[in-house]
């Protein structure tokens, strides 16, 4: 009997996760015209060739379109060549857009926040123009759990993200086919898989409270090894009876 590479092993564990992220949160309908949002980062590039497998499946039947943007003003760029190269040998399409931003325009919000909304407009443009109707972007279980210790910490509210979310200003739903993926999983095939590094030289990056919340979640951790899930399942197992009540003022 052939043995799997280590390659195919962890391929095979995070198409599992992916497989039951798509069914439990019933991501895919037939008929479903998906842009797949390509960063060049290693969960990009790991759901592009999830999706572009699920594509064979006959029901229900999907077709993705891949798309990089490029934000002119920020030193944080990917091998073009190399995209371009993994999408052909996926079959898949890949449109490339230009995109800016200036974090003088808007200084309540944090330039990596501009950053990312300038980002996702270029996508909803560019998804309408191509006649999709969802968006699939590569955020794992870690980004879901690392926004919800942010929004805790800094917003005083209980909130992540959605696997799916339809958007109210655009006929176009976002989903998040990677949110039961454990991110270890997929930096160990990115590195199995030889997949280059991009080049990051933002120089907003210290900005961002992400990476504390990266560390929170390793020490949270090494007190429980289950705290990863225990945190993902407190989502979506909220007791309002334990809770206190929300105070709503008088006018």
């Amino acid at each position: 009997m052939a043995k799997f590479t280590e390659l195919q092993k962890l391929y095979k564990k995070i198409q599992k996760q992916f497989n039951k992220a798509t069914k439990d949160y019933a991501m895919f309908a037939d008929g479903d015209r998906i842009l797949v949002a390509l960063s060049g980062g290693k969960d990009s590039l790991t759901l592009l060739q999830l999706m572009a497998e699920r594509c064979r499946i006959f029901k229900p039947s999907i077709s993705i379109i891949a798309a990089h943007v490029t934000m002119v003003n920020i030193p944080y760029k990917s091998d073009l060549g190399f995209l371009q190269e993994f999408c052909d040998g996926l079959g898949v399409e890949l449109h490339i857009v230009e995109s800016s931003f200036d974090a003088s325009t808007d200084t309540r919000k944090s330039p990596c926040f501009l950053c990312s909304w300038n980002r996702r407009k270029a996508l909803f443009t560019l998804a309408q123009e191509l006649e999709c109707n969802k968006i699939a972007l590569g955020h794992n279980m870690d980004d879901f759990i690392e926004t919800m210790l942010m929004n805790i910490t800094f917003q005083g509210a209980f909130s992540a993200m959605a696997p799916v979310m339809q958007m109210e200003k655009f006929p176009i739903a976002i989903i998040r086919p990677l949110c039961l993926v454990n991110e270890n999983n997929v930096e160990a095939y990115a590195i199995e898989s030889c997949f280059p590094a991009q080049i990051k030289n933002c120089p907003f990056e210290n900005d961002s409270n992400r990476k504390a919340m990266k560390d929170l979640l390793a020490h949270l951790e090494s007190l429980n090894p289950d705290a990863r899930y225990n945190l993902w399942g407190s989502m979506s197992n909220i007791q309002p009876d334990l809770l206190p009540p929300k105070i709503i003022k008088k006018q």
